[in-house]
């Protein structure tokens, strides 16, 4: 599969985002080993803008030593544990700033989860996340969490994949309480949320 014809995105853009999607597809999976020269002679560029990609996809936590990471139940936790204190503040924070039109958008996001198709859930479950991490209106905490999220949508996927139960409840249950200006509830549900998440994933970690 050689890069595309588009000369206006340099090669180090284009081979990133093809081998990103691939992890994230699942078509490379966890623990598998990114040979440099193989990957650029397959794409058709030079060693360069592979190894920039491999860089970046190790920065934002996908490849760790050269191999495809394959999560443990630490990594989960440490990752969770950012989360749970960095969400469950933006949810307070949401409470108190977001606007009606942001209401609705995130209100919207529960519906989608209901009667969606599996990859309209999976993007209105991000959507419902991005929605209450910008209402923080904290640049410094919206990065970190940016950095996490190819991490994140693996998990999201886990999730949403194998149906944990009462998801979509719950980000009901937090619409409301930033809706009904309740910073305490919506705090509290967001964390809980994470949580489920957190021991749902560390389940079926545990049954592999």
């Amino acid at each position: 599969m050689l890069l595309g014809s588009d000369r206006s995105r340099p090669a180090y853009h284009q081979s990133y985002e093809i081998l990103r999607d691939r992890i994230l597809s699942g078509e490379l999976p966890g623990g598998s080993k990114i040979v440099e020269e193989k990957i650029a002679a397959e794409l058709g560029v030079s060693r360069t803008p592979i190894r920039e990609s491999i860089r970046k996809l190790e920065q934002e936590g996908l490849i760790v030593n050269k191999r495809v990471v394959k999560p443990t139940g630490k990594d989960l936790r440490n990752m969770f544990q950012v989360r749970i204190l960095l969400e469950g503040y933006s949810a307070q924070c949401a409470a108190s700033y977001l606007k009606e039109n942001e209401l609705e958008a995130l209100y919207q996001c529960v519906e989608v989860g209901r009667k969606g198709t599996r990859e309209e859930i999976m993007m209105a479950n991000e959507r419902f996340h991005e929605i209450i991490v910008h209402a923080s209106n904290n640049p410094v905490m919206i990065d970190i969490i940016d950095r996490m999220q190819s991490t994140i949508y693996l998990f999201r996927k886990t999730v949403v994949f194998y149906q944990r139960p009462h998801l979509i409840d719950e980000h009901e249950q937090i619409y409301h309480a930033i809706q009904a200006r309740d910073g305490q509830q919506a705090e509290l549900l967001m964390k809980s949320h994470l949580q489920a998440d957190l021991d749902f994933c560390l389940h079926l970690i545990s049954n592999e």
